[in-house]
C-alpha cells in the first residue's frame, strides 16, 4: 500500500492527511492517489520501451474522468466496451486511433458512433457481430478495421465470475471456429481483419495461462496469414492481478516479457489493456464508523459505506484490506468483527470474521484496493446518493465526482400526468 502510509499516527495518501477530506468531503469517500496510477502505468511503458506496442487501459476499472485525464497525459490508448465509455475516452482527449471497443453485444448505433468518431479497432466476437458491423459499415461508406477476439479454452483459476477464456464463457470465439470467422471477415469488403486478441480473465496472478493463451494467439497468426490473412495485431488484452489478500502476482515486466515474446514470434504489434493493476492500489474507500453491535454470536461494524458503494465482496467474495486511519498502538489486541454496512440486505458486508483493532463511533476505516470496480459499479440502491470521489496529487486534493444532492437523486424520476 505504497501510495498511503501513517505519518504521524495518522494515514495519508500522498502528502494529504486523509482526516483532511473524510473531513471536508464527508464518508463514505472515494480517494485516488495521482502519483501511484501514474507510477504503475510507467511501469508498463516502460516494459514495452523498444516495441512495436501501445498500452490502451480497461476503463471499465475506473472511467473517472481526471483518471482518463491522466492516462492519455502519459500517452495511454483506451479499452472501450460501450458507446458510454467511447464518448468519455474522446471527453477525456484520447486519440481515437488509439480506443480499441470491445464487448460481446455492441449494438448498430454504437457500432456507428464508434465508426464515425474514427476509434482504431473493433474486437468482434461472434460471426454475427462481423456481419452486422460489415453492414454498418458499408452503409456509412467506411471501412472498419478488426480483430477477432477468441476463446483460447484457458482456464487462468481466478474468480468465475471473471473468467472469460474458457468454453462455456460468453466472450470471444472458439478456436476451432476462428479460422472460419475470419474469411467471413475477409470477404467483406467492409471489414479489413488486422488482429487477434483474446482476454482471458480479470485477477491472474500466474503467467502460466497467459503463456497457454498467447500460444494459441501465435499459432493462429500463423495459420491465418497462410492461408492469405495478413494480421498485423496481437491483442491479449489485460488481467494481471493486485495482492488483496498478500497473493505475489507477476512483476508488470515479467507479464510484458511473455506477452513481447508472443508478438515478436508472430511479428505482430503488440496491445495490452490493462485495468485493474493500474488504479487498484491506488484508491482507497473511506467509511465512518456508525455503531459497535456486540450481538450473541458476533460483533458487528457498522459504517456508513454500503455494499452499493463497493459491491466486490458481495459479488466476488473480494477480500479488500481494512486498516483505521488513525495508526494502532503496536501490540494493540485485535478482535474478529463484521464491518457491514446500513443497507437491508444480509449480503450488505466489506468483510467477515476479520481481525480489527478496537474501534468506536466515529473513528474512519481505509478500505484499501479499492481504486478499480469501486465506485464504477456503484448504485444508488436503498435511495443512497452516490459516493464521492477525490484525487490527491502531493499536498493537494480535488473533488473530481461530487456527491449528488437528495434532490438531484430524487429529480432523475418523472411522474407521468395520469398518475
Amino acid at each position: 500500500m505504497t501510495d498511503f502510509v501513517y505519518r504521524n499516527g495518522r494515514l495519508h495518501a500522498e502528502g494529504v492527511d486523509l482526516t483532511r477530506i473524510a473531513e471536508s468531503v464527508g464518508t463514505p469517500v472515494y480517494v485516488y492517489a495521482a502519483g501511484g496510477i501514474e507510477r504503475r502505468y510507467r511501469e508498463y511503458a516502460d516494459a514495452l520501451a523498444g516495441t512495436d506496442a501501445m498500452v490502451c487501459y480497461a476503463m471499465k476499472a475506473n472511467d473517472n474522468q481526471a483518471v482518463l485525464s491522466l492516462l492519455r497525459n502519459l500517452g495511454a490508448g483506451a479499452d472501450t466496451v460501450s458507446e458510454g465509455e467511447i464518448r468519455r475516452a474522446l471527453a477525456a482527449g484520447f486519440d481515437p486511433k488509439k480506443i480499441v471497443y470491445s464487448g460481446v453485444g455492441k449494438s448498430a448505433d454504437e457500432m456507428g458512433f464508434a465508426l464515425s468518431a474514427g476509434i482504431g479497432e473493433f474486437n468482434v466476437e461472434s460471426d454475427h457481430e462481423v456481419d452486422l458491423l460489415a453492414d454498418v459499415a458499408r452503409q456509412m461508406g467506411k471501412r472498419a478495421k478488426i480483430a477477432v477476439r477468441i476463446n483460447p479454452d484457458v482456464d487462468p483459476k481466478t474468480h468465475a465470475k471473471i473468467t472469460t477464456g474458457k468454453k462455456g464463457n460468453k466472450f470471444g470465439i472458439d478456436f476451432d471456429q476462428a479460422m472460419g470467422v475470419f474469411k467471413r471477415a475477409a470477404a467483406h469488403p467492409s471489414l479489413e481483419p488486422v488482429g487477434v486478441a483474446s482476454h482471458i480473465g480479470s485477477q491472474i496472478t500466474n503467467l502460466d495461462p497467459y503463456r497457454a493463451a498467447f500460444s494459441r494467439m501465435v499459432d493462429l497468426v500463423k495459420a491465418l496469414r497462410a492461408e492469405g490473412i495478413a494480421i498485423s495485431v496481437l491483442d491479449v488484452g489485460g488481467g494481471l492481478g493486485v495482492g488483496y489478500t498478500g497473493e505475489d502476482p507477476p512483476s508488470v515486466a515479467d507479464y510484458v516479457a511473455v506477452a513481447r515474446d508472443a508478438a515478436a514470434e508472430a511479428g505482430c504489434k503488440l496491445v495490452l489493456e490493462p485495468g485493474r493493476r493500474i488504479v487498484a492500489e491506488a484508491g482507497v474507500l473511506l467509511t465512518r464508523v456508525l455503531f459497535v453491535k456486540e450481538g450473541s454470536a458476533k460483533t458487528f461494524v457498522i459504517v456508513d459505506g454500503a455494499m452499493n458503494d463497493l459491491i466486490r465482496p458481495t459479488l466476488y467474495e473480494a477480500h479488500h484490506p481494512i486498516v483505521p486511519i488513525t495508526e494502532p498502538k503496536p501490540g494493540t489486541a485485535k478482535r474478529r468483527v463484521d464491518v457491514v454496512g446500513p443497507i437491508c440486505e444480509s449480503g450488505d458486508f466489506f468483510a467477515k470474521e476479520r481481525e480489527l483493532g478496537p474501534v468506536g463511533a466515529g473513528d474512519i476505516l481505509a478500505i484499501t484496493h479499492a481504486g478499480a470496480y469501486g465506485a464504477v459499479m456503484a448504485s444508488s440502491y436503498n435511495a443512497r446518493r452516490l459516493t464521492p470521489e477525490v484525487l490527491v496529487r502531493g499536498q493537494q486534493f480535488s473533488v473530481v465526482r461530487p456527491r449528488p444532492s437528495y434532490d438531484e437523486l430524487i429529480g432523475r424520476d418523472r411522474v407521468p400526468d395520469w398518475v
